[in-house]
């Protein structure tokens, strides 16, 4: 067997394998707790209806996107190997057109422009580490957090000065392999994660307006779930598990003997609910309590949260630990985003880990750097419409990259894939887990990921 065969590489690659089935749980948990669960989610739920927004999230959530993530892990456990090497595998033994294989290669490029402004963002959290450590906000009025943020942002240096270490971290855990590395930071993160969330928690419980962050985050109001909430339940619990880039393929080319992959996948989505709610329970009672209006995204995490931290008691301290909380949920999705593209560098180009992860960082940046140009010197450059590159990176990797990488999945996984090859890497489950999972990821799960393509264009137009 020729030494470039997928095969031959998937043989080499099953010598790097998580060492327990916790090890790859907590792998997938630190790759799907993204930014996104922390300044969007609980936020979601509190403004279309509370309980009916997460009964269609949960639904969603189990019917595609768990179905969908399962099979990147089936594609990877039975390839042992890197995404476009695990396909190429599957597709010479169930006698499939190699084409499939442009999944594998739309993934890893998924991959490397998400990273792109991920790195861009996570430099910002770098940032604000020091900042809280300085002092900065405290006592601070509203006008003067949101300047800092501002001029953050029109001053490219220090921006690219925090986005490259912000790579540098990612690139050098990487490095260090999937045992010294990848599995160190798993078992760090997500513990940490939890610790750093209960002290949050129990700080909101002493300061915070809990009560009225109760009533946003939990009760039921139907009059504000209509249609456009539907949509945005089903987007998000789509995107919460990070299907369609590849990492539950990576991952599964990792994957320990006999291990039980639907209910492990199960297991995570559930995680990454529980982080999400619990990451609400910890920020909005500190928002309500300074009489501030809840949001999401930046504006949430970079001016409403320094300004009520800053004017609390030992405010400082508990920012200082909300954006160490946030560094290691960004630097957890960053590492993990990285291994798709990585694994093949080093496995097709035979490269070691060290010399992968240079090459690869060194990409990521160049993107990440031109992402933050257009912010400050590049902010009139149009890309798509009148799109930044730094939107347009949005744009094109959410909305079309993820779920085409995504569709393509169930497809190949659903019909093109025999029975008897997914059945073989499932076979620790049940024969009626295996026929729902089937039938979800046939039936259910393309639709629902058209539908939201679909909707993405129309919104855009």
């Amino acid at each position: 067997m020729p030494q470039n065969h997928p095969m031959s590489i998937a043989l080499r690659a099953a010598s790097g394998a998580w060492s327990s089935r916790t090890t790859f749980m907590l792998g997938l948990t630190t790759a799907a707790v993204g930014l996104g669960n922390l300044w969007r989610f609980s936020y979601l739920v509190g403004e279309n209806g509370g309980a009916l927004f997460l009964l269609v999230y949960l639904a969603t959530l189990f019917m595609v996107a768990v179905p969908v993530m399962i099979a990147e892990v089936v594609i990877g456990s039975h390839g042992r190997a890197n995404p476009v090497s695990s396909v190429l595998a599957a597709c010479e033994r169930a006698k499939l057109p190699r084409v499939w294989s442009v999944m594998g290669w739309l993934m890893a490029l998924t991959a490397i422009l998400i990273l792109a402004n991920y790195a861009v963002v996570g430099g910002w959290t770098l940032a604000y580490i020091q900042k809280f450590d300085g002092g900065l906000f405290s006592a601070a009025s509203a006008q003067a957090v949101a300047a800092v943020f501002s001029s953050h942002l029109a001053d490219p240096e220090p921006m690219v000065y925090w986005q490259s270490l912000f790579i540098l971290l990612t690139f050098t855990i990487s490095a260090l392999g999937i045992h010294r590395g990848l599995a160190v930071l798993f078992w760090l993160a997500v513990p940490l994660l939890l610790v750093l969330l209960g002290v949050l928690i129990i700080y909101s419980l002493e300061y915070g307006a809990m009560e009225k962050a109760g009533q946003f985050l939990f009760s039921s109001v139907s009059y504000d779930f209509d249609s456009g909430s539907v949509l945005t339940a089903m987007g998000h619990a789509f995107f919460t598990l990070g299907v369609g880039v590849g990492v539950g393929i990576a991952f599964g080319a990792y994957a320990p003997e006999k291990l039980p992959i639907g209910r492990t996948v199960m297991a995570v989505a559930v995680l990454d609910t529980f982080i999400a709610i619990a990451a609400g329970i910890a920020i909005f009672p500190i928002v309500f309590a300074n009489n501030l209006e809840p949001a999401m995204g930046p504006g949430l995490m970079f001016v409403s949260l320094p300004y009520a931290f800053g004017n609390m008691p030992q405010g400082e301290t508990y920012g200082l630990l909300f954006f160490l909380l946030v560094a290691v949920v960004a630097v957890g999705s960053a590492v993990a985003l990285a291994e798709p593209p990585m694994s093949w560098l080093k496995e097709r180009l035979r490269l070691r880990r060290p010399f992968a992860a240079l090459l690869l960082g060194g990409v990521v940046w160049l993107l990440a750097w031109a992402s933050c140009l257009s912010f400050n010197q590049q902010q009139h450059a149009h890309w798509l419409g009148e799109l930044t590159l730094f939107q347009s990176l949005d744009v094109i990797t959410v909305e079309w990259l993820l779920p085409l990488g995504a569709l393509l999945v169930t497809l190949f996984a659903g019909y093109a894939l025999p029975r008897h090859i997914t059945r073989l890497e499932l076979y620790r489950e049940s024969n009626d887990f295996y026929f729902l999972w089937r039938a979800c990821l046939r039936y259910i799960a393309p639709p629902v990921i058209l539908f939201i393509m679909l909707a993405a264009y129309i919104g855009n137009l």
